[in-house]
C-alpha cells in the first residue's frame, strides 16, 4: 500500500508557487502572496498583473507549490 503524501498547508501571508493549468495565462508558473481562504479548498491570493498592479484571484490549493529553497533566504 502506497503511504498517503502530507499535503502542504500554506499559511495566510505566506509566499508560494502557483503552477496554472490555464492555456490563457502567459506564464505557467509564478509567485503568489496566499491572502484568504475561501470555501471547497481554495485560496484567495494575490500576484504582479500585466501592468504591474497587484491583482487577486483564486485558486484550487493542490496548484500552488511551497518555493524552492533559498529563493528568498
Amino acid at each position: 500500500m502506497a503511504k498517503k503524501s502530507s499535503r502542504w498547508i500554506p499559511q495566510i501571508g505566506s509566499v508560494a508557487t502557483y503552477v496554472g493549468r490555464s492555456s490563457r495565462l502567459a506564464r505557467s508558473a509564478f509567485n503568489v502572496r496566499v491572502v484568504a481562504e475561501t470555501s471547497a479548498d481554495r485560496l484567495v491570493v494575490e500576484a504582479i498583473g500585466r501592468s504591474g498592479s497587484p491583482v487577486r484571484f483564486t485558486v484550487k490549493r493542490k496548484n500552488l507549490a511551497p518555493l524552492q529553497p533559498g529563493l528568498f533566504d
